[in-house]
C-alpha cells in the first residue's frame, strides 16, 4: 500500500504512521519527494487491516499498489530515480556512457583504454574480472587482480568502475574495489545474489535475462530494492529470439515500456545486442533517440587480439567518432551526452 502524507505533515506524524506499519508486521519504505512524503507498506495485504491508515494524523490518502513489483513501480514513486555514482549522476538529463573492454586483460591495456574512453566522453569504465563464459575452456577473467587494475584505472582517470559479480562469496571484494556492481543476464534471476547486493550501498546494474520478460526483470529489481538498495540501473542487452543475423535481438521498445512502469533509470548495451562492432553505432543512436538514460559500450585497443568479445568491441578512435554522433542525437531529444 502507498500512504501519501499531507504537505504539512510533521516528522512526528510521519514517524507515528511508520511505527503503526511496523507494528502490523509490514516492511516500511520511505520516499521523500519535493512535495510529499510517500510511505510504502510492503507485505501481506491482510495485515493492513490492523491499521486504520486514513484515520492517522497527517495522512492525506492511501491506495493499494497493484503491480506485483512494489518499490520499483511508478505507482510507488512517480518521479524518476536520480542518484550519484562517484562524480556521475545517473537518471538525470545527461546520458551516461559506460565504456571499456569486455575483460580486464592486464593493467597497461586497461589504464590506456580508460584514458582514451574518458577523453572521448565516457563517464564510467567497464571491465570484467570474473567472466561467465559459455565454454569452461574460455578465458574466465583475472579475478581479484583485475579488480585491483580497475581501482588503479579509477585513480588514474577519475572514472567510476563497473564490473560483474557472479558469486555472493566475492561480494566483499566488489564492495572494496568497484563503484557499480553488475548483475549479468545469466544471473538476472539468481535471487540469492540479488538479495545480497540489495544489502549493499553500491549502485547495481541489472541486465535483462536472455529470455526474461519485462515483468520478470522488474521482479528481479524488486528483490534488490526489497533489501534496502534503491540505486538500481536496468540494462537492456538484447533478448533471444529466432533471429540469427545478430547475437541477440535488441528490444528498443523496452525503454518506453519501462519508463511507464518504473522510476528506475534504463541503459542499453548495443555491443552485446548486435554482437558486431559495426552495429554498435546505429543501435546506440536508436537507444539515445528513444529515451535511454545511458549506454554500455565495449571498447578495446586491440579487438583482433581481445581475449573476450573482440568482434563486438570498438577501437578507441571509432568510439570517439560515435560519441560525437551520439551528441547530435541527444541534442535532438533535449538531452546531453
Amino acid at each position: 500500500m502507498i500512504i501519501v502524507m499531507k504537505k504539512d505533515a510533521s516528522e512526528e506524524q510521519i514517524n507515528h504512521v511508520a511505527e503503526k506499519i511496523k507494528d502490523a508486521g509490514l516492511s516500511l519504505h520511505l520516499s521523500k519527494g519535493k512535495e510529499r512524503t510517500i510511505i510504502g507498506a510492503i507485505g501481506d495485504e491482510a495485515l493492513m487491516t490492523k491499521v486504520q491508515v486514513n484515520a492517522l494524523p497527517g495522512v492525506e490518502s492511501s491506495m493499494p499498489i497493484l503491480k506485483p513489483y512494489k518499490l520499483v513501480s511508478r505507482e510507488f514513486q512517480e518521479e524518476n530515480s536520480v542518484f550519484d555514482v562517484g562524480n556521475v549522476t545517473v537518471g538525470g538529463d545527461k546520458i551516461q556512457v559506460i565504456a571499456g573492454p569486455c575483460s580486464v586483460e592486464n593493467e597497461k591495456m586497461l589504464v590506456e583504454t580508460a584514458k582514451l574512453v574518458k577523453a572521448a566522453g565516457a563517464t564510467m569504465l567497464r571491465g570484467g574480472a570474473f567472466k561467465p563464459r559459455t565454454s569452461p575452456y574460455d578465458f574466465q577473467g583475472l579475478g581479484e587482480e583485475a579488480l585491483k587494475y580497475l581501482a588503479t584505472a579509477r585513480e588514474e582517470t577519475g572514472l567510476p568502475v563497473v564490473s560483474e559479480l557472479m558469486d555472493p562469496r566475492d561480494i566483499d571484494l566488489f564492495i572494496k574495489y568497484v563503484d557499480v556492481i553488475q548483475i549479468g543476464a545469466r544471473n538476472m534471476q539468481n535471487f540469492r545474489l540479488l538479495k545480497e547486493v540489495g544489502k549493499t550501498d553500491k549502485a547495481i546494474l541489472l541486465k535483462r535475462g536472455i529470455s526474461g520478460t519485462i515483468k520478470e526483470w522488474l521482479m528481479s529489481a524488486e528483490y534488490i530494492a526489497s533489501q534496502g538498495n534503491r540505486k538500481i540501473i536496468l540494462c537492456e542487452r538484447g533478448i533471444r529470439t529466432y533471429e540469427t543475423a545478430t547475437r541477440n535481438t535488441l528490444d528498443v521498445s523496452a525503454v518506453p515500456v519501462l519508463k511507464e512502469l518504473t522510476h528506475l533509470p534504463v541503459f542499453i548495451d548495443p555491443s552485446h545486442a548486435g554482437g558486431r562492432w559495426d552495429l554498435v553505432e546505429p543501435l546506440a543512436k536508436s537507444a539515445v533517440a528513444i529515451g535511454a538514460d545511458g549506454l554500455m559500450i565495449e571498447v578495446h585497443i586491440d579487438p583482433e587480439n581481445a581475449l573476450c568479445d573482440g568482434a563486438q568491441s570498438l577501437k578507441p578512435t571509432k568510439f570517439e567518432g560515435i560519441m560525437e554522433e551520439l551528441g547530435r542525437v541527444a541534442q535532438a531529444v533535449d538531452r546531453t551526452i
